[in-house]
């Protein structure tokens, strides 16, 4: 057995792709499928959409590679997090749509909650915060709203579970329900402490416990295939939440190690060991993954505006065709000119978490120009990640804990040489680029093959790492101040507004 299948399953699209024994791709296939938007701040999935996309580009991937199925020798799973999807455990049929992790339907229970004065003890069982975001808020509102689920569950004939525990039920028959820590971990229902569900969030949001799957570490037995899905039976050995396999695609093993996706939105991870940290600074404590039995610990902040406000270029202001024109016309911008873009066209995510803001722009001149706003909206996304790191970096000294602050890099706007430049610059520090940027499949992949006893251990994993190129640091310390100054400026007034 020389290949292992690895399953990518996200909010637009699922990809598949066969990796050899050197870990590199030999095959992919990918398929988009239909977004659904019941009304305004409502986002769906259908679950057989889901189902059906995994299932075929597996198999395209698989004939694609040439490689029959007794070569590979096993499956790793990533997944969209927080996406959360309740079925009936005799008839497999779910009882609703999959309530995508953008929804934000359980906005006026959260805020209840939160009136009620339960937040603070759910951070501190769950490392989260009350926020529609996270699983556990729709799995009450559809047992509240769906005719009969309440009483079904209670009787114990439905099941939960976020996208990955889905697949893996579907891919095993229904043999098994089961999650990693890592999904876990992002439910609302996970004890981060304890590494168990947490019973008193389960009764604090009147959810039955018998609907929760079992949780294993990151690399473990998760079943095998039915027979006659690929041909043989296939065993599922590795899985991870998407920024959490991105995590490990990395390497990011060493406390003190950050990575940090761009893709529509912006997601870091700090990886702080066996340290469970409590943030000051309202950044999500999560699981970086969970190997052997052992829970490895990350601080996490979201950007809810990266790449796309590149798209906003293309498609709301149109002075762009494609991405790629960013660059040059960001490189021929008036130096004379100083323009901040706060893109928060649906809020500012972490550490502000203020989900009233707009956007706004600061710094106009007659001569701006499409090139002035290219460089200020890649700008953007550099002073929004050092926002990111100075909050987890107040809440875990990466110096004092003898790590330096070189920041990895992955997703789409991380192959924009001056988006990353300017991030170096603004930061003061290192940011490495990767030669393989799909960093998030690469690390359900090696969970697998790992397991099956085909990849290196995590050292030997880390050598394997190959960098593409590494940013330094040009920008005078002054010019670095005054520019920082000028974003934290931009982000107070446009709250104020």
């Amino acid at each position: 057995m020389t290949h292992i299948l690895a399953i990518d399953q996200g909010t637009t699209s699922t990809r598949a792709l066969i990796f050899d024994a050197d870990m590199a791709p030999v095959a992919s296939a990918q398929q988009e499928f239909p977004q659904h938007y019941p009304q305004s701040g409502w986002v769906e999935h259908d679950a057989s959409d889901l189902w059906s996309s995994t299932a075929a580009t597996c198999r395209a991937a698989i004939e694609k590679a040439g490689v029959s199925p007794d070569q590979i020798a096993g499956i790793g799973i990533t997944n969209q997090r927080e996406t959360t999807l309740i079925w009936d455990r005799e008839t497999g049929r779910p009882i609703h749509r999959a309530i995508v992790w953008q929804d934000r339907r359980t906005s006026d229970l959260c805020a209840r909650l939160r009136d009620q004065g339960h937040e603070a003890r759910v951070t501190e069982i769950t490392g989260l915060l009350l926020d529609p975001y996270f699983s556990g808020t729709k799995v009450k509102w559809l047992l509240d709203t769906v005719e009969g689920a309440r009483e079904a569950a209670e009787a114990g004939k439905l099941m939960f579970g976020t996208v990955d525990t889905y697949l893996i039920w579907k891919l095993t028959g229904g043999a098994a329900h089961v999650t990693d820590a890592t999904n876990a971990a992002r439910t609302l229902l996970y004890d981060i402490e304890a590494g168990t569900w947490s019973e008193e969030i389960c009764d604090l949001l009147d959810i039955p416990m018998s609907m929760l799957p079992e949780i294993r570490d990151c690399a473990d037995d998760f079943g095998t295939t039915r027979p006659d899905l690929f041909g043989r039976p296939i065993p599922i050995l590795g899985v991870a939440g998407d920024q959490q396999a991105a995590t490990i695609g990395q390497a990011c093993f060493t406390p003190g190690m950050v990575k940090s996706t761009y893709g529509t939105g912006c997601f870091a991870l700090l990886n702080t060991g066996d340290e469970l940290v409590r943030s000051s600074h309202r950044l999500l404590t999560t699981v970086a993954y969970q190997l052997e039995g052992k829970r490895t610990y990350a601080l996490e902040g979201s950007i809810f505006i990266a790449g796309a406000v590149v798209q906003w270029l293309r498609d709301g202001l149109k002075i762009i065709r494609e991405a790629a024109e960013t660059q040059p016309l960001a490189e021929r911008a008036d130096p004379t000119q100083t323009l901040v873009l706060v893109p928060a066209f649906t809020g500012l995510g972490a550490p502000y978490w203020n989900a009233d803001c707009r956007g706004a722009v600061f710094g106009l001149t007659r001569n701006s120009g499409p090139a002035e706003f290219a460089r200020a909206a890649l700008q953007s996304v550099g002073f929004q990640t050092r926002d990111l790191l100075e909050a987890m970096h107040a809440d875990w000294d990466s110096d004092a804990h003898g790590q330096g602050a070189t920041l990895r890099v992955d997703g789409g706007m991380s192959a924009s040489d001056y988006a990353m430049q300017f991030l170096s610059d603004i930061l003061g520090a290192p940011v490495d680029r990767p030669a393989n940027v799909e960093t998030t499949v690469l690390g359900a992949a090696w969970l697998a093959g790992h397991r099956a006893g085909l990849y290196p251990d995590q050292a030997g994993f880390s050598e394997n790492w190959a960098l593409d190129r590494s940013f330094a640091p040009a920008m005078e310390d002054d010019e670095r101040a005054r520019l920082y100054d000028g974003w934290k400026r931009a982000v107070t007034a446009a709250q104020g507004f």
